[in-house]
Protein backbone atom coordinates (compact mmCIF):
# COMPACT_ATOMS: atom_id res chain seq x y z
CA UNK A 1 0.00 0.00 0.00
CA UNK A 2 1.31 3.93 -1.02
CA UNK A 3 1.76 5.65 2.23
CA UNK A 4 0.96 9.53 2.30
CA UNK A 5 3.80 11.92 2.98
CA UNK A 6 2.12 14.07 5.25
CA UNK A 7 4.76 17.08 5.45
CA UNK A 8 8.30 17.81 5.21
CA UNK A 9 10.62 20.52 5.90
CA UNK A 10 14.65 21.17 5.85
CA UNK A 11 15.97 18.03 7.64
CA UNK A 12 12.92 15.98 7.62
CA UNK A 13 10.07 14.16 6.17
CA UNK A 14 6.69 12.72 7.58
CA UNK A 15 4.80 9.69 6.25
CA UNK A 16 1.84 8.63 7.50
CA UNK A 17 2.81 10.05 10.91
CA UNK A 18 5.92 8.92 11.67
CA UNK A 19 8.71 11.83 11.10
CA UNK A 20 11.94 10.68 9.78
CA UNK A 21 15.16 13.05 9.84
CA UNK A 22 17.29 11.58 6.67
CA UNK A 23 16.38 10.73 3.56
CA UNK A 24 14.10 8.00 2.35
CA UNK A 25 13.02 5.28 -0.29
CA UNK A 26 9.18 4.66 -0.38
CA UNK A 27 9.38 1.12 -2.41
CA UNK A 28 6.70 -0.33 -4.82
CA UNK A 29 5.07 -2.18 -1.40
CA UNK A 30 4.82 1.14 0.68
CA UNK A 31 8.32 0.23 2.75
CA UNK A 32 10.20 3.25 3.85
CA UNK A 33 13.95 2.84 3.99
CA UNK A 34 16.66 5.18 4.91
CA UNK A 35 18.21 5.66 1.42
CA UNK A 36 21.89 4.44 0.98
CA UNK A 37 23.28 7.76 -0.46
CA UNK A 38 26.78 6.30 0.47
CA UNK A 39 26.45 4.61 -2.89
CA UNK A 40 26.93 8.30 -4.59
CA UNK A 41 28.39 10.01 -1.95
CA UNK A 42 31.43 7.77 -2.40
CA UNK A 43 32.10 8.09 -6.09
CA UNK A 44 31.09 12.08 -6.13
CA UNK A 45 31.70 13.10 -3.02
CA UNK A 46 28.42 14.02 -2.70
CA UNK A 47 25.05 13.05 -2.59
CA UNK A 48 23.88 15.25 -4.61
CA UNK A 49 24.37 13.63 -7.56
CA UNK A 50 22.67 9.76 -8.19
CA UNK A 51 25.52 7.11 -9.54
CA UNK A 52 24.36 4.45 -11.20
CA UNK A 53 25.14 1.77 -8.67
CA UNK A 54 22.13 4.21 -6.90
CA UNK A 55 19.90 4.32 -9.26
CA UNK A 56 20.61 -0.01 -9.46
CA UNK A 57 19.63 0.22 -5.57
CA UNK A 58 16.51 2.47 -6.22
CA UNK A 59 14.48 0.68 -8.85
CA UNK A 60 13.14 -2.30 -8.31
CA UNK A 61 11.97 -4.90 -11.58
CA UNK A 62 8.59 -3.47 -12.46
CA UNK A 63 8.65 0.18 -11.27
CA UNK A 64 7.08 2.29 -13.75
CA UNK A 65 7.66 5.46 -12.44
CA UNK A 66 10.08 6.84 -9.18
CA UNK A 67 9.37 10.02 -7.87
CA UNK A 68 12.82 11.81 -6.94
CA UNK A 69 12.43 14.64 -4.38
CA UNK A 70 15.62 16.49 -5.28
CA UNK A 71 16.20 18.41 -1.66
CA UNK A 72 14.00 21.32 0.05
CA UNK A 73 15.65 23.79 -2.88
CA UNK A 74 16.00 21.00 -5.70
CA UNK A 75 20.01 20.01 -5.75
CA UNK A 76 20.27 16.67 -6.63
CA UNK A 77 20.81 15.23 -9.95
CA UNK A 78 20.87 12.21 -11.96
CA UNK A 79 24.18 11.40 -13.44
CA UNK A 80 24.03 10.75 -17.01
CA UNK A 81 24.69 6.79 -15.98
CA UNK A 82 21.76 6.79 -13.64
CA UNK A 83 19.84 8.52 -16.41
CA UNK A 84 20.37 6.00 -19.21
CA UNK A 85 20.06 2.70 -16.41
CA UNK A 86 16.27 4.18 -16.09
CA UNK A 87 15.38 4.62 -19.58
CA UNK A 88 16.58 1.17 -20.32
CA UNK A 89 14.25 -0.24 -17.69
CA UNK A 90 12.03 2.24 -19.29
CA UNK A 91 10.74 3.92 -15.67
CA UNK A 92 10.44 7.27 -16.09
CA UNK A 93 11.92 9.61 -13.23
CA UNK A 94 10.04 12.87 -12.11
CA UNK A 95 13.10 15.16 -10.43
CA UNK A 96 10.94 17.85 -8.27
CA UNK A 97 12.27 19.77 -5.26
CA UNK A 98 10.93 17.73 -2.32
CA UNK A 99 8.06 19.93 -1.29
CA UNK A 100 6.76 19.48 -4.72
CA UNK A 101 7.60 15.55 -5.33
CA UNK A 102 5.56 15.31 -1.66
CA UNK A 103 2.26 16.95 -3.85
CA UNK A 104 2.98 14.99 -6.73
CA UNK A 105 3.81 11.12 -4.79
CA UNK A 106 0.38 11.61 -2.90
CA UNK A 107 -1.84 12.29 -5.93
CA UNK A 108 -0.07 9.52 -8.64
CA UNK A 109 -1.21 5.99 -8.73
CA UNK A 110 0.71 2.91 -10.50
CA UNK A 111 3.30 0.86 -9.92
CA UNK A 112 5.76 3.64 -8.06
CA UNK A 113 8.37 4.64 -6.19
CA UNK A 114 10.25 7.32 -4.17
CA UNK A 115 13.26 8.82 -3.19
CA UNK A 116 13.25 12.23 -0.94
CA UNK A 117 16.37 14.07 -0.67
CA UNK A 118 15.15 16.18 2.69
CA UNK A 119 18.04 18.73 3.12
CA UNK A 120 19.52 21.65 0.58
Amino acid sequence: MKPKIDSTSFGSITVEGKAFEHDILIRLDGRVEKRTKKLSKALYGTSHKISLEEAEHIYEEGTEKIIMGTGQTGFVELSDEAEAFFRKKRCSIELLPTPWAIERWNELEGRIAAMFHVTC
